[in-house]
């Protein structure tokens, strides 16, 4: 029933611990979020480098093309010389991550270069404050979506609203293919990890300029790029792009700084770079260079230039591997399934087999989010089934600790005074040796018996009899424990003590034997010693039997137990005790005991032994005789059976 209550209370705790996580994962647990964040980094950082689209290269403004060129930022006829360049060298699309939004004397230098070239992407940057002085903005809505679905869904869940443009000057837009916007909007650990894919401006849908770069290069007409609203992004009839409800998608990331290549601008305008190495590819044009470049932190890396990033968004639009954070039912079902499964397998273990399923929980749940992650650009949350299942772990464990120390207590409690603390520590770690409520199991019990204690308290006073009784139990309480007996009970001053419970003791005879006669050594050392003191001394005489008994708590429950033996070779061993004084024996035994130490006898392992047979009797209350035997210590080992078929039928106690 105690097993049954723990298994039931531990499944709750695993339900409920389930529950709480469940509810931290609805309302967004900040600790779990910023948590899952950093284990949503390290799947990438377990994954690798991967290698990322063969269309893409950057021009890079870096040291040394600010050594050659000038410092940034450079005028728009190097700007311009540097496209004429790489359109002549065959380019697709020419990206410039520049923000060109004063007017310079070399506007109209570099709008005819950029018209001619009839590919150039421009940036728009956003910001979120509305100031005075907003610049005309009826150049830029030729770049917004064109195609919406289902815009009526924006009125609950709207994409990120901006207030003030930052556009390139007029020149330049009426030359350009497009327009797309850079903002990029890190996590609050500062780590880039979205792509707003599309911002709100004055009712207005203005796409990313890395999803506009893809778009163009997958030669997607513009009215084929369609807003879903809340939902996505469809570029023609092939590609769907998903985006959280705010129009952003994750960025895959395929590696650290440089996975994409870099070609030094200085070297493109002085011709080192062959120009064939731009031909069909896309360029995106931005800065490397320290000081001078927007540093982002990303999974791989704590400082990857604005430009990269660019790269990696647009290589997976490309290459159609686009991240998905997984939808939150699917993450609470990982979370129950996991927490369930996990609690139905650690209920029915111990603790060493809890510890073993918890590390293979904590690894099942840990491959599949990254298997999910690095095969199926599937995101799912292991924050939250991961804690849980550490919670659940470590709730069963101090819950269990705490039922097993109630138990140790109970079961010290219980045997403290019938047993050695061996005895105790042995029974609180294998509970399982004892059953408490009662079991039969063979035993050797011992009952010693102060001989003619009513005339001796009769003839000395109280004072005096307590205090040699207490001297004489206490003395002979210690014998037993050194025996590692069990000490049944005290009936005034009678002592009965037994053998093979609550611990299995396969020698249990032998030992009940041997603290007989230590028992017998030591009251001849306390006569000695009353003798001295001009105390009268008593004796006493021990009744050994062995045999099949019950033995358990017995009593009333929850208000008198004790820990004792019952059946009818209790009840020999108390009658053989009363033989002592027939017989005038010290020690008595039975042939059930005798059996049982025969092969000690013989090996001589139970010291040197005179046992001698008496009669087989007849004890009250039993039908059937038992053969007696008187037991003492010897010069050798001597067994002399009884001599006589006589069987008296006796009746002492």
């Amino acid at each position: 029933m105690e097993i049954s209550r723990r298994i039931r209370i531990t499944f709750l705790i695993g339900i409920l611990v389930t529950l709480l996580f469940g509810i931290l994962m609805w309302i967004r647990f900040p600790p779990g979020e910023v948590l899952e964040e950093k284990l949503y980094d390290y799947r990438f950082k377990i994954r690798g480098a991967l290698k990322p689209s063969e269309h893409i290269v950057i021009a890079a403004i870096d040291e040394k093309s600010i050594g050659k060129l000038g410092r940034w930022p450079w005028s728009r006829d190097k700007i311009a010389q540097l496209v004429k360049r790489l359109a002549e060298g065959g380019a697709e699309v020419i990206v410039l991550d520049i923000i060109l939004s004063e007017h310079e004397k070399n506007d109209g230098m570099l709008g005819r270069v950029i018209r001619d070239a009839g590919n150039v992407l421009l940036p728009v940057a956003f910001e979120f404050d509305r100031k005075s002085g907003v610049p005309d903005h009826k150049y830029l809505l030729d770049s917004v979506f064109r195609s919406i679905h289902d815009p009526e869904r924006f009125k609950q869940y709207a994409p990120i609203s901006m207030k003030q443009p930052l556009p390139p000057v007029p020149d330049l837009i009426r030359e350009a293919m497009g327009l797309g916007h850079v903002n990029m909007f890190p996590d609050g650990d500062g780590t880039l990890r979205w792509e707003a894919m599309v911002l709100e401006f004055d009712g207005y849908f203005f796409p990313s300029i890395d999803l506009l770069t893809a778009s163009i290069y997958l030669g997607v007409p513009r009215e084929k790029m369609i807003l879903k609203a809340t939902s996505g992004i469809q570029l023609g009839e092939k590609r769907s792009i998903p985006t959280d409800r705010f129009g952003r998608s994750l960025i895959h990331y395929y590696g650290p700084n440089h996975t994409f290549p870099y070609l030094s601008i200085a070297d493109i305008l002085d011709g080192t770079i062959k120009p064939d190495s731009f031909q069909g590819k896309i360029v995106l044009v931005g800065a490397t260079a320290v000081g001078i470049y927007d540093l982002r932190v990303t999974p791989f890396s704590a400082a990857m230039p604005g430009i990269e990033k660019h790269a990696n968004v647009i290589s997976s639009l490309l290459d159609h591997r686009v991240m998905e954070k997984a939808a939150f039912h699917f993450d609470f079902i990982l979370l129950l399934l996991s927490g369930l499964l996990f609690t139905l397998s650690a209920v029915w273990v111990k603790a060493l087999g809890t510890s073993v399923i918890t590390g293979l929980g904590l690894a099942l749940v840990s491959m599949a989010g990254y298997l999910l992650f690095a095969f199926q650009n599937l995101w799912v949350n292991m924050a939250y089934p991961l804690n849980n299942l550490l919670l659940i772990f470590i709730s069963m464990t101090a819950y269990n600790y705490a039922i097993e120390e109630r138990y140790a207590r109970k079961i010290r409690s219980m045997f403290s005074n019938y047993a050695t603390e061996r005895v105790v520590n042995a029974l609180i770690q294998n509970p399982g040796l004892t059953k408490l409520g009662g079991e039969r199991r063979e035993i050797t019990v011992l009952f010693s018996d102060i001989r003619g204690f009513t005339t001796f308290s009769e003839k000395h006073t109280p004072e005096e009899v307590v205090a040699m009784l207490n001297e004489y139990l206490g003395e002979m309480t210690d014998i037993i424990f050194r025996w590692n007996g069990t000490l049944d009970k005290f009936v005034g001053d009678e002592i009965v003590a037994f053998w093979g419970a609550p611990i299995s003791q396969e020698n249990h005879a032998e030992l009940a034997v041997k603290c007989s006669l230590h028992m017998v050594k030591r009251l001849k050392e306390l006569q000695l010693k009353w003798e001295s003191e001009g105390k009268t001394p008593f004796d006493s005489g021990i009744g050994i039997n062995t045999g099949e008994v019950v033995v358990g708590n017995i009593g009333a429950e929850g208000k008198k137990m004790d820990y004792t033996v019952i059946g009818d070779h209790v009840n020999l061993g108390a009658r053989v005790e009363g033989l002592t004084r027939k017989y005038d024996a010290r020690i008595l035994i039975t042939e059930f005991t005798l059996a049982r130490i025969r092969d000690a006898l013989r090996k001589e392992s139970i010291y040197k032994l005179k046992i001698e047979g008496l009669e087989k009797v007849i004890v009250k209350g039993k039908e059937k005789p038992v053969e007696v035997y008187k037991l003492e210590e010897g010069e050798e080992s001597i067994l002399l059976e009884r001599k006589g078929e006589a069987i008296p039928a006796l009746s002492e106690k």
